[in-house]
């Protein structure tokens, strides 16, 4: 597996907000540090208004809470921040604790790959409340961004129809972490490959690419270019062949072919990554048949998405391979999932759990009290309905889910359905009792996960809503503990 350390710093406990650190001083000071508490990950839209997310970023999370430390130099960087009075903002004992600092916390998750809805938790935190709080800006850095994209890469597959989905947005991607995270979520999300060199060898995603409009615009003419480069690399011979005339460019691709072909190579592919994409690639394919190329495919590019996919499929494109950069690597149309991290429960003084409740006036930024695990119902191959449910309270008999967001709307499981629970072990005392799958088994994970859903719910326009819901003794517990902390009491 490859390791946070193989990429940046060996220790990274710096990867924080400032307020995270205030907050362990703060708990450090009142001797709260070690006081056990529960926590939350978790988003609470959809993204993309589609669906279904799809779960990513759990083993970046576990190499970091397995690797977490303060080096020398972190400790040192802290030491220099000064308060409003001009004096250090953190004292020596406590930078001294950081030093010696050991994770001892439990974590449970739902494996990469799985897919996931709003407002159920991706990932529990359990332990000392000062280390459950230095976790949340990681672990919402490391989980946020490659759910995003890998929920936009299986939908962008799903438009495609099983046809190979390229990745190829690290040049627009938010920077070196931006284009490597992006590229190893959309090949979880279902992307065929990356034109992403160090995520293929970091991740083993396999990578494809071949030339540029400047290679054609480096030669004299188009066909000495294609000429140039299929002596240069015969067996890796798809041609961009829009740089001039698009038409033509189909034209000296196919003479070009044919000198491969009598040389004992093929004329794999064409690229079309500008213009009416529709007309074109019907014209290339009609050209390209006439002169016996029939299996030769066409790849398509230029600011593609799921929607355009599907108006081009709609229109009988003959395309059969689909480059997917910007839209897919910097989640067009939705900057961030909005993932949240949560405090839910907390050790009271006769060492039990006290819930808490976060109030707004939104109620869906109401967050669920309790020590949560989710539990999936299944009847034949299709999920059917998803019940988050408190661990002490327990999933019941009978179980009856309420939609958290409207009470009114409730569903009770047939109680043939089969289950399984979602959030597994990941680390039990700060140690690690979980190994992640590397990124293709993930990406096997995630397209059987998508396929097990009813196909109204995967369609990506107006889908049908899943049944997610909390079981309803923790629903009734979440309603008393909003009347109370409100000023009514039942």
């Amino acid at each position: 597996m490859t390791r946070l350390a193989d990429i940046y710093r060996p220790a990274l406990g710096l990867l924080t907000d400032l307020y995270q650190l205030t907050m362990a001083y703060g708990y450090w000071k009142l001797d709260h540090n070690d006081r056990q508490a529960v926590f939350h990950l978790s988003f609470r839209e959809c993204p993309f208004d589609g669906g279904y997310a799809v779960a990513c970023g759990l083993a970046p999370a576990v190499d970091y809470v397995e690797s977490f430390r303060f080096d020398p130099a972190d400790l040192e960087f802290l030491a220099a921040q000064k308060g409003a009075d001009g004096k250090p903002l953190f004292e020596q004992a406590f930078l001294d604790y950081l030093a010696g600092l050991r994770l001892t916390v439990d974590v449970d998750a739902m494996p990469e790959g799985t897919v996931a809805f709003g407002g159920q938790p991706l990932v529990r935190v359990q332990g000392p409340l000062l280390q459950c709080q230095l976790l949340e800006t990681p672990l919402l850095n490391l989980i946020n961004f490659p759910t995003l994209i890998a929920t936009k890469s299986a939908r962008v597959c799903q438009a495609a129809e099983g046809q190979p989905v390229l990745e190829f947005g690290l040049r627009r991607a938010q920077g070196v972490d931006g284009g490597l995270s992006a590229s190893r979520a959309a090949y979880i999300g279902g992307a065929a490959g990356t034109s992403n060199v160090l995520a293929g060898r970091l991740f083993g995603i396999p990578v494809k690419g071949t030339h540029a409009h400047s290679w054609v615009m480096a030669f004299d003419d188009e066909p000495a270019a294609f000429a140039a480069y299929a002596e240069a690399m015969p067996n890796n011979c798809i041609f961009l062949v829009d740089t001039y005339d698009t038409l033509q460019g189909v034209h000296h691709a196919i003479a070009v072919g044919r000198e491969l072909r009598r040389r004992g190579h093929r004329l794999l592919g064409i690229r079309l990554d500008s213009g009416d994409l529709a007309y074109l690639s019907t014209e290339a394919r009609r050209l390209l048949d006439e002169a016996g190329f029939q299996e030769t495919f066409i790849v398509g590019s230029n600011d593609l998405d799921e929607h355009i996919i599907t108006s081009l499929k709609k229109q009988g494109a003959p395309i059969t391979v689909w480059g997917v950069g910007t839209r897919l690597a910097t989640a067009h149309r939705q900057s961030a999932l909005g993932g949240v991290y949560k405090l839910s429960a907390i050790q009271n003084a006769h060492g039990g759990w006290q819930y808490t409740i976060k109030l707004s006036e939104d109620l869906g930024k109401i967050n669920i009290p309790g020590r949560l695990q989710v539990r999936r119902f299944c009847q034949g191959d299709h999920f059917v309905a998803d019940m988050t449910y408190d661990l002490d309270l327990g999933a019941g008999d009978a179980p009856v889910i309420v939609d958290p967001a409207d009470p009114t709307r409730r569903k009770r499981i047939d109680p043939t359905a089969t289950h399984e629970d979602l959030l597994v072990p990941v680390f039990r005392q700060g140690r690690r009792v979980y190994d992640p799958p590397d990124p293709a088994a993930a990406r096997a994970r995630a397209a059987d996960q998508v396929s097990r859903l009813h196909p109204t719910i995967r369609r990506l326009l107006n889908p049908h809503r899943y049944p997610a819901g909390l079981e309803n003794r923790l629903h009734e517990l979440r309603q008393r503990l909003i009347l109370e902390a409100r000023g009514f009491s039942q």
